[in-house]
């Protein structure tokens, strides 16, 4: 597996009245590309989160923005596994329109116990899909050198 892509259309409800994307709104996107991405792994949240009680929320989240995105314009997500840690997952994200990037994030999520909110370490399997995708892409990389 590679860099997980996601296309995504901008609604009416995603933008200002003017037809900009509302940026708000782009983190709401990015938080549905990210549920996408866990159930591409073989992890999907609903699993995670009610029956594992594990929560993967996101602790830091840095974003820079490059040009406006317009209602009705198709965007391309793309997400990379940076690094695996403990406990933590850190991804970059790249959104692209036809005309080139629009935006980029760099996002860490923390593994934590739903039961006591506090940090834990990844469990063995789902550490082992995770390092699996980022695996995926360093050998992709390194082809493309």
């Amino acid at each position: 597996m590679t860099t997980f892509s996601f296309d995504r259309e901008l609604r009416f409800g995603d933008c200002y009245p003017s037809g900009i994307a509302y940026f708000p709104s782009y983190l709401n996107i990015l938080n549905g590309v990210v549920e996408e991405f866990w159930a591409t792994i073989g992890m999907p949240w609903p699993g995670l989160i009610k029956i594992r009680k594990i929560g993967t929320p996101t602790v830091h989240l840095t974003c820079d923005f490059a040009r406006p995105s317009m209602f009705g314009d198709v965007l391309t997500f793309q997400l990379r596994i940076a690094r695996v840690g403990g406990s933590s997952l850190h991804l970059a994200h790249v959104v692209s329109g036809a005309d080139g990037m629009r935006w980029r994030a760099r996002q860490v999520l923390a593994a934590t116990s739903l039961v006591d909110h506090r940090a834990i370490p990844w469990p063995d399997d789902v550490r082992a899909a995770l390092v699996a995708h980022l695996n995926a892409d360093e050998k992709t990389e390194a082809a493309l050198s």
